[in-house]
């Protein structure tokens, strides 16, 4: 699986908007980015982001390939999540919680600790 802390801050941009569309030519990449590059520097990032196993050509449509993710954006989020749980906590899902949780600006609704509680319970029902 391809790791997405590797990617720069302008591949991450690039499959930001490949995610947002599900699949798109490096001329609607190149319109969706900031400050957009030449459209040759998006095809080489394009490139690169196929090498690391980020992107794929879906197909040809006359002289335009359209590219999609490698992954789901829920697969490249958990996977994401994992990098980040092991990195910075350890790969405590309670720390991260509760680091989150004690910031300031944190606010917590009824309905989403009504959420998580009920995750939490689902999770010790099925032994994880």
């Amino acid at each position: 699986m391809s790791d997405s802390t590797n990617l720069s801050r302008r591949e991450r941009q690039i499959m930001n908007v490949l995610h947002e569309l599900g699949s798109a030519t490096v001329a609607t990449v190149q319109g969706k980015l900031p400050d957009p590059p030449t459209d040759m520097a998006v095809r080489r990032l394009m490139h690169i982001l196929e090498e690391k196993g980020h992107a794929k050509r879906l197909r040809k449509e006359g002289r335009e390939v359209i590219y999609a993710p490698a992954q789901s954006k829920a697969s490249a989020g958990l996977h994401a999540l994992r990098s980040v749980l092991d990195t910075f906590f350890g790969g405590a899902v309670d720390e991260a919680l509760a680091a989150h949780l004690t910031r300031k600006d944190a606010a917590l609704t009824d309905e989403q600790a009504q959420r998580i509680q009920q995750l939490i319970d689902d999770a010790k029902k099925q032994g994880n």
